[in-house]
């Protein structure tokens, strides 16, 4: 026991002394390379044994500096905005080392302040990456230490009378790629850009399709994931008349009473509700470990955890060096792109200008990695369920199409945070089965504006006999990365001014979610009925029913197809007929739809095309998600062959979101582990304890310029 003792210390003290000789070579090559750096006293008549020991004692300091206060600086500094936090890093960074070299004797440590951050980011990076492919080669002292990891949180939560993570039951990881369609993910698989995918679905995994409700998009697919209930969900953004604002999915405030409804409709917790986690999704699902998740972000105080991503994240300098260097590459290479469709003449295209190539950067970039790194905290922490969703793909596919090279590339690099994510899995103090999973896919397409040179809210205002702006305007997109910056930069409510609150009068609040519109008349109470639309309105319907890029109304119970074509929902078979080329199960979800309470008064789907696939978004969107046609409607869920075969729904597919949750709940009672209550009143909910910090240091983060 003793000699094993001695050997693991011996070990352990081998790797220190080569990650300070690594960063003692890395500080000589920078002295020597930079101009405002030296490690020489007055004169330059140092030798060179004096300019090494110089270094090696300057390179000491720094690492010890930044082991011991380090995360006692970023723990201090959490409640600064998540992206400020990130910058802060360099600076920080470069302060330690202007300390650490101030400790050299006889002042031989002399640097720039601007050069410093620098440097100190180049030894950080060098550090960690010895550090890992150290830890990684000695498999043995790898283990070890995710292994007293785990062994620490268990005693821990033998104190606390909290469930345990050291039993042998396995547990489960779900991984939603946001937006990835069934058959995009067989193509990638097929095509080489995702072979980790290809390697799970030829071994270990199968898949299988699955039917969104009428609203595919995020905001009803995850609710009902993870809460198991959607209901009254009709749409990304909709206008409810009895508070008189508008509730979109991806605004803090609105997610959390969205989950509150949920939770109140079910009379459950959700999914996550015991030893959960959930990471990067607009809702909790019940769990107690937290990050980047909106539905809370909005909240003050101690009971917002989550942000302790950003802390787990930040707490090795080295990974915000990485992340920023590669979300650098990004923006440059979204700029790229773009430049080069344009060239190119692509089509359809959209701008892709201001802001996008940050925002796009930090989905693909930023969020990916402290999700990524999240969920790998997680399994060494034991945990029995994780749910993460990772939204690049989604976020890109919006400006460059579903199937476009630009997302191609995407799909590859969340592929190799897929295989990342299985090797920590190995070194994980339990089994865990990973599930992949899609919340909807996306359908490509042009522009209702860029197609009929006008929007949806121009073409009912025109019916409705109002003026018409002579210069088209353009309806902003909306998407959940959006939303994740403006939380991240602590300016999580979106305020949209009149479009947040309407005021009372005649003009019809007009909203978009894809290729999915809705109109309300806010000076009629309640749902308007077709006739009090057409006694207020005589053209509108009939103007919007004809045109060519609506593919059919729902109004009152009444679908209004093309050329005076209609059908009541409670006539059998006549909805199921008008829209049968959206595909089976399209009565099915507009008859639910027509249930809701907050259902808008008119309910417009674009065009469709069976033979192109193509919809036409009534947002800023080539590829686009919210309404019935095409791919946006068929998400995938991918599991492994231990777990029980998804039971079909009618037409031999799962249908709804809530069909899913049912799906992944029995998954989770098949593990014979931490049972999910079926009510709230059968079993007491347990709570795990707050997320500390993670072993960055010995995890390898993915690079995307590989």
């Amino acid at each position: 026991m003793s000699r094993g003792r001695w050997r693991n210390a011996g070990s352990a003290l081998v790797r220190v002394l080569i990650v300070w000789a690594v960063s003692t070579l890395t500080m000589l090559v920078l002295a020597g390379v930079l101009p405002d750096f030296r490690l020489q006293a007055g004169g330059d008549q140092d030798s060179i044994t004096q300019i090494g020991l110089t270094a090696a004692v300057g390179a000491g300091a720094f690492g010890l500096l930044s082991a011991l206060v380090w995360p006692v600086l970023v723990r201090a500094l959490l409640l600064v905005p998540a992206l400020v936090l990130g910058l802060l890093v360099f600076f920080l960074n470069g302060s330690l080392l202007l300390i650490a070299l101030s400790l050299i004797p006889d002042g031989r440590g002399q640097v720039a302040p601007e050069t410093a951050v620098v440097v100190a980011a180049v030894m950080s990076a060098v550090a960690s990456a010895t550090s890992t492919a150290l830890a990684v080669r000695d498999d043995g002292a790898y283990r070890r230490r995710l292994y007293r990891l785990a062994d620490r949180r268990r005693r821990r939560q033998r104190r606390e009378g909290r469930p345990g993570a050291g039993e042998a039951a396995p547990g489960l990881v779900f991984l939603q790629l946001d937006g990835v369609g069934y058959e995009v993910l067989r193509h990638a698989a097929g095509s080489g850009s995702m072979p980790t995918v290809a390697d799970w679905l030829d071994r270990s995994h199968r898949v299988t399709s699955w039917r969104t409700d009428w609203s595919s998009q995020t905001g009803a697919s995850q609710l009902g994931i993870l809460h198991g209930s959607n209901f009254d969900v009709p749409a990304f953004r909709w206008y409810e008349k009895d508070t008189g604002e508008v509730v979109v999915c991806n605004r803090p405030t609105s997610a959390a009473e969205l989950q509150r409804r949920a939770v109140e409709r079910t009379g459950d917790g959700g999914l996550l509700t015991l030893d959960g986690a959930s990471r990067g999704n607009l809702f909790s699902g019940g769990a107690d470990q937290l990050a980047l998740v909106l539905s809370v972000s909005a909240r003050r105080g101690r009971d917002n955890r989550s942000r302790a991503g950003y802390f787990a994240y930040f707490s090795d300098p080295a990974n915000a060096v990485r992340t920023a260097l590669s979300f650098v590459a990004e923006v440059a290479r979204e700029i790229t792109q773009s430049v080069r469709g344009r060239l190119r003449g692509d089509r359809p295209r959209i701008a892709r200008g201001g802001l996008y190539p940050l925002i796009r950067a930090f989905a693909t970039v930023v969020e990916r990695d402290v999700v990524v790194a999240a969920v790998i905290g997680d399994m060494l922490a034991g945990r029995a369920a994780v749910y993460a969703d990772l939204v690049g793909y989604d976020e890109v596919a919006h400006h460059s199409g579903p199937r476009a090279r630009d997302t191609d590339q995407v799909l590859a690099r969340l592929d190799r945070s897929l295989a990342l994510i299985a090797r920590v899995a190995e070194h994980a103090p339990r089994e865990y089965r990973i599930v992949l999973l899609s919340d909807h896919g996306q359908s490509p397409g042009e522009t209702f504006l860029g197609r009929y040179g006008l929007t949806l809210k121009d073409l009912v205002r025109a019916g409705c006999g109002l003026p018409v702006s002579r210069r088209a305007g353009r309806t902003h997109s909306g998407a959940e990365a959006r939303a994740a910056v403006r939380a991240a930069l602590h300016r999580p409510v979106e305020e949209e001014g009149e479009e947040a609150h309407p005021g009372p009068g005649p003009d019809p609040v007009v909203l978009a979610s894809g290729n999915l519109g809705l109109i309300s008349f806010p000076d009629l109470p309640g749902r308007a009925s077709r006739a009090r639309i057409e006694r207020a309105h005589p053209a509108l319907l009939t103007t919007l029913a004809n045109h060519p890029g609506v593919g059919f109304l729902l109004v009152d119970g009444v679908v209004l197809g093309p050329a005076g074509t209609e059908a009541r929902l409670d006539e059998p078979g006549a909805a199921e007929e008008l829209l049968a080329r959206f595909g089976p199960g399209a009565a099915r979800a507009v008859r639910r739809t027509d249930t809701f309470p907050h259902v808008a008064d008119v309910m417009v789907n674009s065009a469709y095309d069976p033979e192109t696939g193509e919809v036409h978004a009534f947002e800023e969107q080539i590829g686009s998600h919210g309404g019935l046609g095409g791919e946006q409607g068929h998400p995938f869920l991918m599991w492994p062959v231990e777990l029980s075969e998804p039971v079909p729904g009618p037409g031999g597919e799962l249908v709804g979101a809530e069909a899913v949750h049912g799906v992944l709940r029995r998954w989770l009672r098949e593990a014979d582990g931490p049972q999910v209550p079926v009510s709230a009143s059968e079993e007491p909910r347990r709570t795990a304890p707050t997320a500390g910090a993670l072993p960055s240091a010995a995890l390898p983060v993915p690079d995307e310029n590989r």
